[in-house]
């Protein structure tokens, strides 16, 4: 899992950050990104793609990877950005502010995805780099909790949704809230449902 950053450090770059995001499918809530940067030569077999982890398990590793860091990004963009100007651009958006907001500088970027970021560093996209990047799927770890936190809080304000167990995901239970309740503020009005989930009129919600 380390391969890559091994790869960078013997190319000389030290300081060498994952970045992967969280909530590019959901209809509502955030994007959330995270940038990490791990000591040289830094390994943990526990760490993996948070798709392929429990909660619990995401959670106990949230914790390790906050303390084993040198540095720990985070980027969110909200769903009023997202309609303006598509969830591509806006996870680009949340991963640039997730380097930005590294208290270390990073020299070198490993990014999850097909795209590199529009910043004057050296990079390189990895698909499905969070299963072949420690850096990388300890951002991805970084950045699900995080929007599930998130999402846990706007429960608090939405309960009709039940946004604590779907995090904003379509399941059957959050499109059928939306036939009965209506949008609420935080849903994207850019992604449309499919007209097996809603009837035509609540169609019109987004």
């Amino acid at each position: 899992m380390d391969a890559f950053e091994k790869i960078a450090r013997l190319e000389g770059y030290k300081y060498i950050a994952g970045i992967d995001e969280a909530g590019r499918g959901p209809l509502a809530g955030p994007v959330v990104a995270a940038a990490v940067i791990f000591p040289p030569a830094y390994t943990n077999n526990q760490i993996n793609d948070s798709k392929k982890l429990t909660a619990r398990k995401r959670e106990d590793l949230f914790e390790i990877i906050k303390n084993d860091a040198v540095a720990v990004g985070l980027g969110v963009v909200d769903n009023e950005i997202i309609d303006k100007v598509n969830i591509l651009q806006a996870t680009f958006l949340a991963m640039r502010e997730a380097v930005f907001e590294l208290s270390m500088p990073p020299d070198y970027l490993l990014i999850d995805g097909l795209h590199g970021l529009a910043i004057k560093l050296p990079q390189k996209a990895l698909v499905k780099g969070d299963t072949i990047s420690v850096s990388i799927a300890a951002a991805s770890i970084i950045a699900k909790v995080t929007r599930d936190r998130i999402m846990e809080i706007y429960h608090r304000q939405y309960p009709h949704y039940n946004f604590t167990h779907n995090k904003g995901y379509g399941t059957n239970e959050h499109c059928l809230a939306i036939e009965k309740y209506g949008s609420c503020k935080i849903h994207r009005k850019s992604f449309h449902l499919k007209k097996s989930k809603l009837n035509q009129n609540s169609l019109n919600l987004f």
